[in-house]
């Protein structure tokens, strides 16, 4: 058995230590908001939140985060979560999905990103990038996801 604190919530799940994270929130938990893209930590869609930062959960076994905190997307865009909130209205707003399978990764590492900056401050458009450099979105919305990243900066200042 091995114990994960996932949203908040103490889980114990019978999976193999080295389970990746992914399928332990996707088929031991039930938590699909978490996506599979391409397995190798390469694509983002798979991004959650390791005591807040952005982690790619498709390598990363369940031994290796075993008593931190782990946030999926169903926390941040569904809790109290400001930062994701402020982030996800962006989203919305700006009409970022196309087709929506890289979004909860997209919007993991964009809340990671938001809240590793110092209050108030407005992040450059080469910041944004560089930022989100690990995250794939086959349709092309990244003018797109740059603009509600910055919206979602502005409203949090």
């Amino acid at each position: 058995m091995t114990t994960l604190n996932v949203n908040g919530r103490e889980q114990a799940l019978d999976v193999d230590p080295g389970t990746p994270v992914l399928w332990a929130l996707r088929d031991a938990l039930g938590l699909t908001g978490t996506k599979f893209g391409c397995g190798m930590a390469q694509c983002g869609a798979c991004t959650v939140h390791v005591d807040g930062q952005a982690v790619r959960s498709c390598v990363t076994p369940v031994s290796a985060v075993a008593g931190q905190k782990i946030t999926t997307i169903e926390a941040v865009t569904g809790g109290q979560d400001k930062v994701g909130k402020a982030v996800h209205a962006a989203w919305v707003k700006h009409d970022v999905a196309q087709c929506g399978y890289c979004q909860s990764g997209q919007i993991m590492s964009a809340t990671a990103f938001l809240k590793s900056l110092p209050k108030g401050k407005q992040p450059s458009e080469g910041e944004i990038d560089a930022a989100m450099a690990g995250n794939v979105c086959r349709c092309g919305t990244y003018a797109r996801i740059r603009a509600a990243i910055a919206d979602a900066a502005k409203s949090l200042a």
